[in-house]
């Protein structure tokens, strides 16, 4: 929508910028490279392109808006005063459109985040985490028995059955639970398997830990 706007001198109310409802630039007013009968033919041009900016940027399409802005800073560089305001808004679509990744700091977190990168079928991804946390917490029954899916997954017997063995120990629970996880299957012919399942250790030690998430939700 054309706004009408007040000259820049004549005393008014001066225009407020708001980037989530910008305005268009008014192709009259005046500047301070003369008036608009004194512009030059490519100026009435970036300013076209920056009013389609503006209108993807009203519509959310922060991606075009961003290409459309970008283009008046490089089609039309000698444009100086027009790139003022377009700089300020292409930041504004490039916040939008930047991932928003925040990278797990405490135990819980990576335990959520490996959870969810199981889920995903991102296993190294997964693996990072739950070494972090085994690192930190080396005791920590959850993390070493997702260590063993995830290995499990990634068709790595050896090292599943080192996670899996070591969680069985820290806490009997993660016994009954891998005789019937699915996410095991793949260990379910190894000798081993069935050894650590059907022989109880010897260093079992009581283990009062919650337990926040199961290894897989429903998919």
């Amino acid at each position: 929508m054309k706004q009408r706007r007040p000259q820049p001198r004549s005393g008014k109310a001066q225009h407020q910028s708001n980037p989530a409802q910008p305005a268009p630039f008014s192709s009259g007013e005046e500047s301070p490279h003369g008036t608009s009968s004194q512009r030059r033919s490519t100026y009435f041009e970036a300013v076209a392109i920056y009013e389609r900016g503006l209108e993807a940027l009203q519509s959310h399409n922060y991606t075009l808006a961003s290409q459309l802005f970008e283009s008046v800073l490089a089609q039309y560089p000698e444009e100086k005063e027009l790139a003022e305001r377009v700089r300020l808004y292409l930041n504004i679509c490039q916040r939008q459109v930047s991932p928003r990744q925040s990278t797990p700091q405490t135990v819980e977190e990576r335990l959520y985040a490996a959870t969810l990168a199981i889920n995903g079928g991102h296993y190294d991804q997964a693996i990072a985490h739950l070494r972090l946390v085994r690192d930190e917490d080396p005791d920590n029954d959850h993390a070493l028995y997702m260590l063993a899916v995830a290995h499990a997954q990634r068709h790595e017997p050896a090292e599943a059955l080192v996670h899996l063995e070591r969680a069985i120990a820290l806490n009997p629970e993660n016994r009954a639970l891998a005789r019937t996880d699915p996410d095991l299957e793949p260990l379910r012919d190894d000798d081993a398997f069935r050894a650590a399942l059907e022989v109880p250790s010897s260093s079992v030690r009581p283990v009062d830990r919650r337990r926040p998430f199961k290894t897989r939700t429903a998919r």
